[in-house]
């Protein structure tokens, strides 16, 4: 997320550049938000509305919403109004956020300047001021200047000193767009990441990377829809019968017992009645069966006696019992699957039934595993006491099979600089993201941080999350890639919670968050604020969650124990058996 300011004297014309500004880059296909410095004391709501009541009340912050929108309102309370990279975290991700005010600070400012106002220039005194836009021309600067009006020319200038022109603008028809290589760069002065916030900038800054194609429908299970799919036909495409009896003209039917001649023949499945039944008979008819002309309704074959060629009613009929209409399902037409829909059998077989034989779907998601550094080797191989198998590996590769993904194995590469930017090469060019499990912190032989850093296409993410914290996210040759921590179970928490729905929304599929549910706890926990944490565990027999007894992220054996994980918010809390807590089941991982 980029950051840009404009700056000026009262009526210099900078509130006015600033509305411009976001015309102009919004209409170039990037996502624009603003922050404005307001002096003194300011109100955004009106006396006698129940918000502003609200807040007169004393409540701390009051959030607003509508259908339209939402705003939240927060009372500093007398205490110093937060600076600027604190307010810059409260917005979410997007690709370039305007500033208007705050002269002080150190992001890179225009200042807008009107000769009428008569006020002097900062720009001479201000390092951070990098242009001028003025009514007027102005002599002796070091800087570029140009025409207030002239919006175009100076969003080309902001977007240019941001690093987001890239010789064209971004367009919305681009079946695989590319990654920017600063795409998970971080607001200035932002640290520790919460993981709602984490998740919030991979949601909003990630898209499909993979290509439509043309499957037949039979062949499309796991695969994930690439445009809307509509109905070719009405399911039922006629009315039926929902059950096997009778059927006949309501209008035909009088008050108390009632006895109607049976017409030849039956209508069956597949098997019309050939003919109309004539006002006052009935003719037999079978489950999913086409109505006949002259038979609007249904009488169960339990509720009628059949004497030689005629029926005995005893009871009261409703008009149009049993009897499916065409179309009471899907009508022709109808939007049936949204596009990014994952396709399982239920999805084929409503697809089938409203006769859709072709669908438009993503290539399938070709995941590449990675595992680096010297220690690592092959279960079967020799092995030192300080060396390790690998099993983040088979692990990572057996996740990406699971959610649907071609997963492929880039196997191991040693701690060597020149060996690892040759497998990136190859894998940049056979893969559609990169996942590496350890090597890609800051230590001396984490030479996959040091090549994505020298490619500039690195950010490293501490998540307040526990087992995990430390996530490299970045690109190599417009390749997303993930570095996940180097514990297994750190590997495999992050791995669930960050890359699956990532992973999803790069496959073309729709962000997934995971469902879980609130139970017993069958322990005691006292937990510290600042970090989610995520314990593995199952539920007993009584309906408890029971943890496993170490919370070790080198504890591989509490993986398969476990049938779920328990996360724990990110606040403090003293955990005793019974409190509720929120126990999510590996199948909400799609595990």
């Amino acid at each position: 997320m980029k950051v840009f300011g404009v700056i000026g004297w009262k009526n210099a014309g900078k509130t006015g550049l600033m509305e411009r500004l976001v015309e102009e880059i919004n209409r170039r296909g990037f996502s624009v938000s603003t922050l404005k410095h307001a002096h003194h004391s300011f109100d955004v709501d009106q006396p006698g509305k129940d918000s502003f009541r609200h807040r007169a009340a004393g409540a701390r912050e009051v959030l607003l919403s509508s259908r339209l929108r939402w705003a939240l309102m927060h009372e500093n309370s007398g205490s110093q109004e937060p600076p600027l990279p604190q307010l810059l975290a409260k917005i979410e991700p997007v690709d370039l956020v305007l500033v208007e005010g705050f002269k002080r600070d150190s992001h890179e400012k225009i200042e807008a300047f009107r000769a009428e106002t008569g006020n002097p220039l900062i720009a001479p005194d201000d390092p951070t001021v990098c242009a001028v836009a003025s009514d007027v021309t102005l002599d002796g600067l070091a800087i570029p200047q140009f025409d207030l009006d002239d919006t175009a020319a100076i969003a080309d200038f902001i977007l240019t000193r941001c690093g987001l022109a890239s010789g064209k603008t971004k367009t919305s028809d681009q079946n695989v767009p590319e990654l920017r290589n600063d795409c998970f760069a971080l607001p200035a002065g932002v640290d520790w990441i919460p993981v709602d916030d984490a998740l919030s900038m991979l949601r909003s800054r990630l898209s499909p990377v993979t290509g439509p194609v043309e499957v037949s429908t039979s062949e499309a299970l796991g695969r994930i829809l690439a445009a809307d799919m509509r109905a070719e036909r009405a399911n039922p495409p006629g009315a039926n019968s929902a059950v096997d009896g009778y059927g006949l003209a309501h209008a035909a039917l009088g008050d108390g017992r009632q006895t109607l001649g049976l017409v030849e023949g039956r209508a069956a499945a597949g098997a019309p009645y050939q003919g109309d039944v004539p006002f006052g008979k009935a003719v037999r008819i079978l489950t999913g069966a086409l109505l006949p002309a002259g038979v609007d309704t249904v009488v169960m074959q339990e509720d009628v006696t059949v004497q030689q060629n005629q029926i005995l009613l005893e009871g009261r009929v409703r008009a149009g019992a049993n009897a499916r209409k065409a179309g009471e399902d899907v009508t022709a037409g109808d939007l049936v699957l949204a596009k990014g829909t994952r396709l399982g059998p239920q999805q084929l077989a409503l697809l089938t039934a409203v006769g859709c034989a072709r669908a438009a779907v993503h290539e399938r998601l070709r995941v590449g595993i990675l595992s680096t550094g010297d220690e690592i080797v092959e279960p079967g191989d020799a092995i030192k006491t300080s060396q390790t198998y690998d099993a983040n590996r088979p692990m990572l590769l057996g996740l990406a099979k699971a959610w649907g993904h071609e997963a492929v194995d880039l196997g191991r590469v040693p701690d060597k600089r020149a060996a690892l930017r040759s497998r990136l090469d190859d894998a940049a060019r056979d893969v559609d993201v990169i996942i590496a499990s350890g090597g890609a912190s800051a230590g001396d032989e984490d030479h996959v941080s040091a090549l994505l850093q020298e490619a500039g296409a690195l950010s490293l993410w501490r998540v307040a999350i526990k087992p995990g914290r430390p996530i490299s996210l970045g690109a190599w040759e417009n390749v997303p890639f993930f570095g996940l921590p180097g514990n297994p179970v750190a590997a495999f928490v992050c791995a669930l919670i960050f890359a699956r729905p990532a992973l999803n929304v790069l496959a073309g599929a729709n962000w997934q968050e995971p469902q879980g549910f609130l139970v017993p706890a069958a322990f005691e926990k006292r937990k510290r604020p600042g970090r989610r944490e995520y314990l593995r565990a199952r539920l007993n027999d009584k309906g408890q969650a029971e943890v496993f007894p170490s919370e070790g992220s080198g504890r591989i054996s509490g993986l398969s124990w476990a049938t779920g994980l328990v996360e724990l918010a990110d606040e403090g809390r003293d955990i005793r058996v019974g409190d509720p807590v929120r126990f999510l089941p590996y199948g909400s991982f799609g595990l």
